[in-house]
């Protein structure tokens, strides 16, 4: 049987990519009883004896998936985070950064309408570049006049890999998408006044190839809930945590109330962000007090 990627899902049909030729397809009914539900980025053994009327058989293992965006086999994702309009959040930020960890991907990470920011605010976010670049993170923040520099390092960085954008609701995905490719041509949205955020204007999950690589164009969203992640394993997923745990008093330290902590250290001194530690606290109390879920039979 034939294998290939679905780049596109959409009103119930998989788009197949396979060797230069898409295959509309379908998923066979057993999927539902296995609880499986095939993702844009899976790699599936599919039957086709043309290119509208196919059906996909079956998964190959995935090294990773999204539930939102729903993309599966991700190598890096970019964060599109507004500088302004809306307003940046780092919150926000490391929610992104803490799930992509989790799920062992590259983040990169891209300030937009930096031409909207007064000299104040222009400092304060590059004095959040120098935080997260010294941690360990690709910041990019382009200059306000000309961001094709900006725009040139995220090309670079798409061969063989599937790329995901992902970010707040108007920070811009599909527009820096369209000015990284104009042919794609992407609808964009305006911010809505009365709730201060982007319209949804990207409606389904397809991977697009760009620069010898595919990306993902998704839907924005602004909040992340950790449904997956167990409270012992979010202080892996802080970089500047990992460095420095090892020289913590009591092996397994959650860095919150433990004498000694090399974290509460470090905070204290200004070595490790105040908010990357605030946020990392906050994120453990919602996961500790996360509602289980339970199977429905």
């Amino acid at each position: 049987m034939p294998k290939g990627q679905i780049r596109k899902a959409l009103s119930g049909f998989y788009y197949v990519y396979d060797q230069g030729v898409t295959y509309q397809t379908r998923g066979r009914g057993n999927f539902r009883k296995r609880k499986m539900t095939p993702l844009v980025g899976d790699e599936v053994i599919y039957e086709s004896s043309n290119t509208t009327d196919g059906y996909v058989l079956d998964l190959l293992p995935r090294k990773n998936e999204l539930v939102r965006p729903p993309v599966a086999n991700v190598d890096q994702g970019v964060i599109i985070m507004s500088a302004v309009e809306p307003n940046f959040s780092e919150n926000l930020l490391n929610r992104f950064l803490v799930t992509l960890a989790y799920h062992k991907i590259k983040p990169i990470i891209y300030i937009t309408k930096i031409d909207l920011l007064t000299p104040d605010l222009l400092a304060k976010i590059k004095k959040y570049q120098a935080d997260y670049e010294t941690i360990g993170y690709q910041m990019i923040v382009p200059n306000a006049t000309d961001n094709q520099a900006a725009i040139k390092e995220i090309e670079a960085s798409f061969a063989d890999k599937l790329t995901v954008f992902m970010g707040q609701s108007g920070a811009g995905k599909s527009t820096l998408l369209n000015q990284i490719s104009p042919a794609l041509a992407l609808q964009t949205g305006e911010i809505s006044a009365a709730l201060g955020r982007g319209k949804h204007t990207t409606r389904h999950v397809e991977l697009l190839p760009l620069f010898d690589g595919l990306v993902a164009d998704t839907p924005g969203f602004s909040s992340i809930e950790f449904s997956s992640i167990e409270a012992t394993e979010l202080p892996q997923l802080f970089p500047e945590f990992v460095a420095v745990a090892d020289q913590c008093k009591y092996r397994g330290c959650m860095h919150r109330n433990e004498p000694q902590c090399e974290v509460k250290k470090q905070v204290e001194a200004g070595t490790i962000p105040s908010y990357r530690y605030e946020n990392y606290l906050q994120f453990l109390t919602e996961i500790e007090e996360r509602k289980p879920k339970y199977d429905k039979k």
